[in-house]
């Protein structure tokens, strides 16, 4: 079974640019399955961390646990609050490896206005940009969490759209058909609402139109109360309430593909970590997320736990 220290035991206590941060060492009843063969990190030191919410806490564990396999002693500090935390902390070396997106990097951290509409040359432009910080971009996941829009299985045995090119149709035929269920930053945003509208020709009437909070989102569209509703691509409420997601059949909205973001230094010194990560990295996708996001989401299930039954599943690790 896997072993888990308390965070009390062994705690370790860093300061850096993010501010005052800690972290636990990761102990895992792990070893090589088909990656870390001869165990290629043995006595290495690494520190993996993560965003707070679901996907990046398994993500980040998932990351993790592969480097344990591999030999490496790893500090977890995974769950860092806010997008910029872990991000810095990969950049000014606190922290050395991280899975993060794409879109996020692009437009977030690196300052640029415009998505890229091809995911490959998204991450070819964000792996160049980023070279000069010092941060090391593997190649990207087809694990892609950007917007889209959501309906029940009820409303598409009604209207049999797939794409948003046909809701944009269905509005224009029957603009009572169309009602939306939306964030109010989605509802504002030039990559949200007005943007789509505008790329798919589709004019929604305000009355049409509800802002709420992205939980309650879910559960509306779920009951049909809007016929569509504003989701993120790799939910696990998606899969659990059996929801069909409209294709973005013209790649409108960015594209925010994860993958793993390493410290230039560390990869330097352990370039090994790349062929350790690329076999996990090409299995990540979106029914994937929205599989595991739903064990901790709506199952309840640890998200550490979570990570490491996949990667035994995959054969990637094998557990003593």
């Amino acid at each position: 079974m896997r072993r888990r220290w308390p965070l009390s035991a062994g705690l370790l206590v860093l300061v850096s640019a993010c501010g005052l941060t800690s972290g636990s060492p990761m102990v895992d009843d792990v070893r090589p399955g088909s990656i870390g063969q001869g165990e290629p990190l043995r006595g290495v030191d690494l520190t993996v961390t993560s965003k707070e919410f679901t996907e990046q806490l398994i993500l980040g564990a998932i990351m993790g646990i592969a480097f344990e396999a591999a030999g490496a002693e790893v500090l977890d500090r995974t769950g860092i609050q806010g997008s910029i935390g872990s991000r810095e902390a990969v950049k000014n070396g606190d922290a050395d490896a991280a899975y993060e997106y794409t879109g996020t990097a692009w437009i977030t951290y690196l300052g640029n206005s415009d998505p890229i509409g091809d995911p490959q040359k998204q991450w070819e432009a964000v792996r160049s940009a980023d070279a000069k910080n010092g941060v090391t971009w593997l190649p990207p996941s087809a694990l892609d969490n950007t917007y889209a829009l959501a309906m029940n299985q009820k409303n598409f045995e009604k209207y049999r759209t797939t794409t948003l090119s046909q809701v944009a149709a269905l509005s224009k035929k029957d603009a009572k058909a169309v009602t939306l269920c939306v964030e109010s930053e989605f509802a504002n945003r030039a990559d949200g609402l007005p943007g789509m509208e505008k790329a798919y020709g589709m004019s929604v009437p305000a009355g049409n139109i509800t802002q709420m909070d992205t939980g309650i989102i879910y559960t509306q569209v779920a009951k049909g109360s809007c016929t569509y509703g504003e989701v993120f691509t790799t939910d696990g409420r998606i899969k659990s309430m059996n929801l069909v997601v409209m294709k973005d059949d013209k790649g409108f909205f960015p594209h925010y593909n994860a993958a793993p973001m390493i410290n230039t230094k560390t990869l330097d010194k352990h370039p090994e970590i790349a062929g350790i990560l690329d076999p996990i990295t090409k299995k990540l996708n979106n029914d994937m997320a929205r599989t595991l996001n739903a064990k901790v989401d709506v199952d309840g299930q640890d998200p550490h736990q979570v990570a490491l039954d996949w990667l035994v599943q995959e054969g990637f690790v094998k557990e003593d």
